[in-house]
């Protein structure tokens, strides 16, 4: 088994931190203390949220978190994105999985590259396509 942690996007991290400290910040100057620890408790809860997100590689199974399980034979694109709708993903550095005939899965592994490579080995036909033309980042054998 091979596990994947999400990447944590500052784009996302950091105006949610801001905006919670700014909550925080208006309760204490309010003294509305209630407000504050339900603002703090909040943050401790979505931060738990975004360093808990795992992908992992079982057999031929990809799991998503604990209620997604997709077999890796069926993959048949890989795609780079920014899409911002909501995923199981703490960055907007994504990547699209499409599997079976129509269904697809935005996630945001760490290290995309590992992971794409660790899908390839399982199965070779998997197609990917990346945003930026790297030189130096190729997936693939």
């Amino acid at each position: 088994m091979k596990e994947y942690t999400s990447k944590i996007g500052y784009e996302l991290a950091i105006p949610l931190v801001v905006l919670f400290c700014f909550g925080i910040y208006k309760s204490i100057l309010d003294k509305k203390w209630v407000a504050m620890i339900v603002i703090i408790i909040t943050l401790i809860f979505l931060w738990y949220l975004f360093s808990t997100i795992r992908y992992k590689i079982e057999d031929s199974k990809l799991k998503i978190g604990s209620n997604l399980n997709i077999d890796i034979t069926t993959i048949w694109k890989i795609s780079e994105t920014y899409n911002l709708i909501a995923a199981p993903a703490a960055s907007i550095d994504r990547l699209e999985i499409f599997y079976n005939k129509s269904e697809s899965v935005l996630i945001s592994p760490k290290d995309k590259k590992e992971f794409i490579n660790s899908l390839l080995k399982i199965n070779p036909d998997i197609k990917v396509e990346y945003r930026k033309k790297n030189k130096n980042f190729t997936y693939g054998n």
